[in-house]
């Protein structure tokens, strides 16, 4: 049997303090064995003897010493048996920072994702903002553009039409009825290319046709095989337009013996106005 050592008692661990309360409560059975043995058989061999001869020796243990027994002092009780929880194992130091850390670290990084995808959101519906104004703007525009052409259109179609009832009017007067041919005529023009006609006519055209006795007749010309009046529309805005017409003039007065034929390329400018186009220039060519 090997031999048993007293330790202090003190701080340890868990396995150890076990080792020790063992050798205890051995001790105190072999100390209750031998008590029973002395009070039991008198003449009997000692206990140490006794035991040392009935206990058979191991190989190894034939040098060893003799066995030491402890007497267990009166009082003394047994340590209480080590729970299952005294062998659990703390906790490595920083486990608790770590998880902290980590828990940290994945609010920061889904903190970080939200941030990341509100951002996003935030520039496709700005993306998608721009792209809805510039496609309202680009329906907006081709909308007038369209607009505006089909007014351009009707604009040359009323234009033509309008020129080519202005000319003869405008062209044409007879010196019996001046006054009526040239209200007629004052009818169809606008703006300050009126208070010139009515100008001109007044100081100069009128005086010279009474005295000549002078009569113009003025047509816009027809091809020779029939058809439309010679003329087309130089330019179109819904508001404005250029005609060029050929017009023919037939003048007869006291100064020639029969009637002159004028052949005139005349360029007519026409505005839109509430009463309808009227012609603000006439330039002949």
């Amino acid at each position: 049997m090997a031999n048993l050592t007293s330790r202090a008692r003190g701080a340890g661990s868990p396995a150890r303090r076990t080792l020790t309360a063992a050798a205890r409560a051995a001790a105190k059975r072999t100390a209750a064995k031998g008590a029973k043995r002395v009070t039991g058989d008198p003449g009997g061999p000692a206990p140490v003897e006794a035991a040392a001869s009935k206990t058979p020796r191991r190989p190894e243990e034939q040098e060893s010493g003799p066995t030491l027994v402890i007497d267990v002092p009166d009082g003394w009780d047994d340590p209480p048996e080590p729970s299952p929880e005294s062998f659990k194992e703390d906790p490595p130091e920083g486990d608790g920072d770590s998880a902290g850390e980590s828990e940290t670290k994945g609010e920061g990084e889904t903190g970080s994702g939200t941030g990341a995808r509100r951002l996003h959101g935030r520039l496709l519906t700005a993306i998608l903002s721009v792209l809805l104004v510039a496609g309202l703007v680009a329906v907006a525009v081709l909308g007038w553009q369209y607009r505006e052409g089909r007014r351009a259109e009707q604009a040359r179609g009323q234009a033509l039409t309008a020129a080519r009832k202005a000319a003869p009017v405008v062209l044409s007067y007879d010196y019996r009825r001046l006054d009526r041919d040239f209200a007629a005529a004052g009818a169809r023009l606008t703006g300050d290319f009126r208070d010139k006609y009515r100008k001109t006519t007044k100081t100069v055209v009128g005086p010279t046709a009474r005295k000549y006795e002078g009569v113009v007749k003025a047509t816009v010309a027809e091809p020779t095989a029939g058809g439309t009046p010679a003329a087309s529309v130089v330019s179109a805005s819904p508001d404005k337009a250029v005609v060029l017409l050929f017009v023919n003039q037939v003048t007869r007065s006291t100064q020639v013996s029969g009637p002159r034929v004028d052949l005139n390329r005349v360029l007519m400018t026409l505005d839109r106005t509430s009463e309808g186009w009227k012609v603000s220039a006439v330039d002949a060519l």
